[in-house]
Protein backbone atom coordinates (compact mmCIF):
# COMPACT_ATOMS: atom_id res chain seq x y z
CA UNK A 1 0.00 0.00 0.00
CA UNK A 2 1.41 3.56 -0.81
CA UNK A 3 2.60 5.26 2.09
CA UNK A 4 0.24 8.43 1.80
CA UNK A 5 -2.92 5.76 1.73
CA UNK A 6 -1.60 4.44 4.54
CA UNK A 7 -1.79 7.29 6.48
CA UNK A 8 -4.65 8.38 5.46
CA UNK A 9 -6.36 4.56 5.85
CA UNK A 10 -5.01 5.10 9.97
CA UNK A 11 -6.42 8.59 10.57
CA UNK A 12 -3.01 9.99 10.59
CA UNK A 13 -4.48 12.85 8.22
CA UNK A 14 -5.65 13.15 4.29
CA UNK A 15 -3.79 11.69 1.57
CA UNK A 16 -2.81 15.46 0.68
CA UNK A 17 -1.89 16.30 3.97
CA UNK A 18 0.37 12.97 4.21
CA UNK A 19 2.44 13.95 1.04
CA UNK A 20 3.26 17.35 2.59
CA UNK A 21 3.96 15.30 5.90
CA UNK A 22 6.37 12.86 4.05
CA UNK A 23 7.96 16.45 1.90
CA UNK A 24 8.74 17.43 5.33
CA UNK A 25 10.46 14.32 6.49
CA UNK A 26 8.68 13.60 9.46
CA UNK A 27 7.54 10.24 8.50
CA UNK A 28 9.95 7.19 8.56
CA UNK A 29 9.42 3.53 7.37
CA UNK A 30 11.31 1.11 9.87
CA UNK A 31 13.38 4.22 10.45
CA UNK A 32 14.13 5.44 7.29
CA UNK A 33 12.70 8.64 6.28
CA UNK A 34 9.95 8.03 4.13
CA UNK A 35 9.60 9.25 0.35
CA UNK A 36 6.35 10.02 -1.37
CA UNK A 37 5.35 6.95 -3.48
CA UNK A 38 7.03 4.37 -0.90
CA UNK A 39 5.06 1.68 -0.83
CA UNK A 40 4.38 -0.07 3.03
CA UNK A 41 3.55 -3.56 4.38
CA UNK A 42 1.01 -3.08 6.46
CA UNK A 43 1.30 -6.46 8.42
CA UNK A 44 5.50 -5.92 8.93
CA UNK A 45 6.14 -2.71 8.28
CA UNK A 46 6.81 -0.15 11.24
CA UNK A 47 5.12 3.64 10.14
CA UNK A 48 6.32 6.47 12.44
CA UNK A 49 4.69 9.99 12.36
CA UNK A 50 7.35 12.61 14.16
CA UNK A 51 8.27 9.92 16.09
CA UNK A 52 4.95 8.10 16.87
CA UNK A 53 4.11 4.51 15.54
CA UNK A 54 0.88 4.82 13.70
CA UNK A 55 -1.25 1.62 13.81
CA UNK A 56 -3.91 0.68 11.00
CA UNK A 57 -7.19 1.47 12.04
CA UNK A 58 -9.61 -1.94 12.52
CA UNK A 59 -13.22 0.37 12.53
CA UNK A 60 -13.62 3.15 10.46
CA UNK A 61 -15.56 5.78 12.40
CA UNK A 62 -18.02 8.62 10.31
CA UNK A 63 -19.36 11.54 11.55
CA UNK A 64 -21.50 15.11 10.41
CA UNK A 65 -21.06 18.69 11.64
CA UNK A 66 -23.02 21.62 11.04
CA UNK A 67 -19.92 23.52 11.00
CA UNK A 68 -20.29 27.46 12.15
CA UNK A 69 -18.59 29.96 10.92
CA UNK A 70 -15.77 31.71 12.80
CA UNK A 71 -13.50 28.42 12.33
CA UNK A 72 -11.17 26.53 10.15
CA UNK A 73 -11.86 23.06 8.44
CA UNK A 74 -8.20 21.60 9.68
CA UNK A 75 -6.96 19.57 12.32
CA UNK A 76 -4.30 22.42 14.02
CA UNK A 77 -4.27 25.96 12.68
CA UNK A 78 -0.86 27.48 13.04
CA UNK A 79 -2.56 30.81 13.16
CA UNK A 80 -4.37 29.92 16.14
CA UNK A 81 -8.11 30.58 15.28
CA UNK A 82 -10.89 27.57 16.42
CA UNK A 83 -10.67 24.76 14.35
CA UNK A 84 -13.83 22.45 13.99
CA UNK A 85 -12.02 19.98 16.10
CA UNK A 86 -12.36 22.10 18.92
CA UNK A 87 -16.83 21.21 18.50
CA UNK A 88 -15.95 17.40 18.53
CA UNK A 89 -16.89 15.91 22.10
CA UNK A 90 -14.29 14.42 23.62
CA UNK A 91 -14.88 10.91 22.76
CA UNK A 92 -14.15 11.18 19.22
CA UNK A 93 -10.74 10.62 18.41
CA UNK A 94 -8.62 10.62 15.51
CA UNK A 95 -10.84 11.70 12.69
CA UNK A 96 -10.37 14.67 10.44
CA UNK A 97 -12.28 16.89 8.25
CA UNK A 98 -13.26 15.82 4.47
CA UNK A 99 -12.71 18.48 2.39
CA UNK A 100 -12.83 22.11 3.52
CA UNK A 101 -15.41 24.77 4.52
CA UNK A 102 -13.88 28.45 4.66
CA UNK A 103 -13.78 30.21 7.76
CA UNK A 104 -17.06 32.61 7.35
CA UNK A 105 -19.02 29.44 5.78
CA UNK A 106 -21.07 26.95 7.92
CA UNK A 107 -23.23 23.95 6.86
CA UNK A 108 -22.37 19.84 6.22
CA UNK A 109 -18.96 18.72 7.20
CA UNK A 110 -18.17 14.91 6.78
CA UNK A 111 -15.59 13.91 9.76
CA UNK A 112 -13.89 10.63 9.19
CA UNK A 113 -10.32 8.36 9.42
CA UNK A 114 -11.64 6.12 6.36
CA UNK A 115 -8.69 7.68 3.93
CA UNK A 116 -10.72 6.13 0.73
CA UNK A 117 -13.55 7.76 1.25
CA UNK A 118 -12.19 10.95 1.76
CA UNK A 119 -10.21 10.48 -1.29
CA UNK A 120 -13.64 9.79 -3.04
CA UNK A 121 -15.16 12.73 -1.96
CA UNK A 122 -12.51 15.17 -2.42
CA UNK A 123 -11.14 14.29 -5.56
CA UNK A 124 -11.70 16.32 -8.47
CA UNK A 125 -12.58 13.66 -10.98
CA UNK A 126 -15.67 12.20 -9.24
CA UNK A 127 -17.33 15.03 -9.51
CA UNK A 128 -19.18 14.50 -6.05
CA UNK A 129 -22.09 17.09 -6.26
CA UNK A 130 -22.32 19.63 -3.61
CA UNK A 131 -25.09 21.83 -3.05
CA UNK A 132 -25.17 25.35 -1.59
CA UNK A 133 -27.42 27.92 0.20
CA UNK A 134 -26.34 31.69 -0.99
CA UNK A 135 -27.47 34.42 0.00
CA UNK A 136 -26.14 37.60 -2.25
CA UNK A 137 -25.33 40.82 -1.48
CA UNK A 138 -27.26 42.50 -4.43
CA UNK A 139 -30.07 40.54 -6.57
CA UNK A 140 -29.17 37.89 -9.65
CA UNK A 141 -30.77 38.72 -12.87
CA UNK A 142 -31.57 36.04 -15.62
CA UNK A 143 -28.16 37.27 -17.41
CA UNK A 144 -25.92 36.36 -14.33
CA UNK A 145 -27.70 32.92 -13.51
CA UNK A 146 -27.15 32.06 -17.07
CA UNK A 147 -23.17 32.95 -17.00
CA UNK A 148 -23.02 31.11 -13.87
CA UNK A 149 -24.58 27.58 -14.98
CA UNK A 150 -22.47 27.77 -18.10
CA UNK A 151 -19.41 28.57 -16.08
CA UNK A 152 -17.30 31.50 -15.11
CA UNK A 153 -13.49 32.06 -15.84
CA UNK A 154 -11.65 32.15 -12.22
CA UNK A 155 -8.32 32.06 -11.26
CA UNK A 156 -7.73 32.02 -15.17
CA UNK A 157 -9.83 28.68 -15.53
CA UNK A 158 -13.31 28.20 -16.12
CA UNK A 159 -15.72 26.88 -13.98
CA UNK A 160 -17.74 23.84 -15.14
CA UNK A 161 -21.30 24.04 -15.99
CA UNK A 162 -23.84 24.29 -12.57
CA UNK A 163 -27.32 23.60 -11.40
CA UNK A 164 -28.26 27.44 -10.02
CA UNK A 165 -31.91 27.78 -8.55
CA UNK A 166 -33.55 30.51 -7.18
CA UNK A 167 -35.11 30.18 -3.58
CA UNK A 168 -36.03 33.77 -2.86
CA UNK A 169 -35.92 37.41 -4.26
CA UNK A 170 -34.74 40.07 -1.74
CA UNK A 171 -34.94 43.53 -1.48
CA UNK A 172 -31.17 43.69 -1.30
CA UNK A 173 -30.28 40.63 -2.75
CA UNK A 174 -31.20 36.85 -3.68
CA UNK A 175 -31.31 33.61 -2.16
CA UNK A 176 -30.02 30.83 -4.39
CA UNK A 177 -29.53 26.83 -4.23
CA UNK A 178 -25.92 25.96 -6.42
CA UNK A 179 -24.75 22.48 -7.09
CA UNK A 180 -21.07 22.45 -7.98
CA UNK A 181 -19.33 19.19 -8.61
CA UNK A 182 -15.90 20.92 -8.50
CA UNK A 183 -13.68 21.82 -4.99
CA UNK A 184 -12.04 24.83 -6.24
CA UNK A 185 -10.54 27.35 -3.15
CA UNK A 186 -13.23 29.39 -2.22
CA UNK A 187 -15.44 28.63 -5.86
CA UNK A 188 -19.00 29.91 -5.00
CA UNK A 189 -17.78 33.36 -3.78
CA UNK A 190 -15.29 33.69 -6.71
CA UNK A 191 -18.09 32.82 -8.98
CA UNK A 192 -20.25 35.33 -7.95
CA UNK A 193 -17.58 37.79 -7.87
CA UNK A 194 -16.89 37.32 -11.37
CA UNK A 195 -20.29 38.14 -12.33
CA UNK A 196 -20.10 41.60 -9.91
CA UNK A 197 -22.06 40.21 -7.20
CA UNK A 198 -20.80 38.75 -3.27
CA UNK A 199 -21.84 36.38 -1.19
CA UNK A 200 -23.29 37.78 2.41
CA UNK A 201 -24.19 33.98 3.42
CA UNK A 202 -23.15 30.63 2.49
CA UNK A 203 -23.96 27.26 4.02
CA UNK A 204 -23.82 23.68 2.27
CA UNK A 205 -26.60 21.97 2.46
CA UNK A 206 -25.56 18.54 0.79
CA UNK A 207 -23.06 16.29 -0.41
CA UNK A 208 -25.24 14.36 -3.01
CA UNK A 209 -28.38 13.33 -1.64
CA UNK A 210 -27.21 13.49 1.83
CA UNK A 211 -28.74 16.31 3.80
CA UNK A 212 -28.20 18.85 6.64
CA UNK A 213 -30.95 17.95 8.60
CA UNK A 214 -31.36 18.00 12.44
CA UNK A 215 -27.67 19.71 13.92
CA UNK A 216 -27.72 23.15 15.12
CA UNK A 217 -24.65 25.04 14.24
CA UNK A 218 -21.12 23.34 15.74
CA UNK A 219 -23.55 20.18 16.46
CA UNK A 220 -22.24 16.89 15.57
CA UNK A 221 -23.87 13.12 15.49
CA UNK A 222 -22.26 9.64 13.89
CA UNK A 223 -23.67 8.92 10.33
CA UNK A 224 -26.18 6.04 10.32
CA UNK A 225 -25.59 2.79 8.40
CA UNK A 226 -28.03 3.84 5.56
CA UNK A 227 -25.65 7.25 5.08
CA UNK A 228 -22.96 5.68 5.13
CA UNK A 229 -23.53 2.82 2.82
CA UNK A 230 -24.67 5.69 0.48
CA UNK A 231 -21.48 7.52 0.34
CA UNK A 232 -19.63 4.38 0.01
CA UNK A 233 -21.37 3.64 -2.89
CA UNK A 234 -21.54 7.55 -4.33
Amino acid sequence: MRINKFLAECGVCSRRKADQLIDDGAVKINGETASIGNDVNVDNDIVTVNGKIINKVKKYDYYIMNKPKGCVCTVKDDKNRKTVMDYLPADIKRVFPVGRLDYDTEGLLILTNDGDLTFKLTHPKNEVPKTYLVKTEKPVDEQDLSKLRSGVVIDGVKTKKCNIRVVEKLKNGTKLHITITEGRNRQVRKMFEAVGNNVDFLKRIKIGDLQLTGLNRGEVRRLSAEEINYLLNL
